[in-house]
């Protein structure tokens, strides 16, 4: 279905719908034959791809913006298709809207503590001349996280709060590897 799915946008406009299965209460993510969706989601333009075999493509998705479901569509393809809105982003159109509003020595003082506590190898000279907006946005992609956290950072209303909730995930989760601390 999902070679289908890449053939069907490639035929057309070359956009995909990214969405995970909502998650339940308990946090974890309806893995039903035909799970419900999260209502809130990511369009991703096809910028690159490449065929490697009949049944299989590498491509690079660019993020357009966020929307909400309004309905799934009935279909008779293999994949699944949804109507959505856009309007509630509008502002995810405005690229670098929010910078101002974050403090990004702070944040990237949070990054290096946690790429030391994880291990991570970050070039931090390209690092430094990203826009504000693609390292909040890559540091979400990259991001370990589960289901609910990225649910939570993909709807965060603003380039502030999902830049002071990737702060928070983080120091929660070095604080909870220190001997005594009562998050463990």
């Amino acid at each position: 279905r999902y070679l289908a799915m890449v053939d069907f946008a490639l035929g057309h406009d070359r956009v995909i719908a990214i969405l995970q299965p909502a998650i339940d209460a308990d946090g974890t993510a309806d893995e039903g034959r035909t799970p419900a969706l999260s209502p809130i989601g990511t369009l991703g333009r096809i910028t690159h791809f490449t065929e490697e075999t009949e049944k299989r493509y590498l491509i690079a998705l660019t993020g357009l913006t966020r929307f909400e479901v309004v309905e799934e569509a009935a279909t008779l393809t293999p994949f699944r298709q949804v109507r959505i809105n856009t309007d509630v982003f509008a502002a995810d159109l405005d690229p670098g809207r929010g910078e101002n509003d974050v403090d990004r020595p702070a944040f990237l003082g949070v990054l290096r503590e946690y790429a030391e506590f994880a291990s991570f190898e970050i070039d931090w000279e390209n690092l430094e001349k990203m826009g504000l907006e693609d390292l909040i946005n890559a540091c979400v992609m990259a991001s370990p996280y589960g289901p609910r956290e990225r649910q939570a950072l993909l709807e965060a209303g603003d380039l502030r709060q999902r830049a002071e909730m990737l702060t928070a995930l983080a120091e929660m989760e070095m604080n909870r590897s220190q001997p005594g601390s009562s998050l463990q």
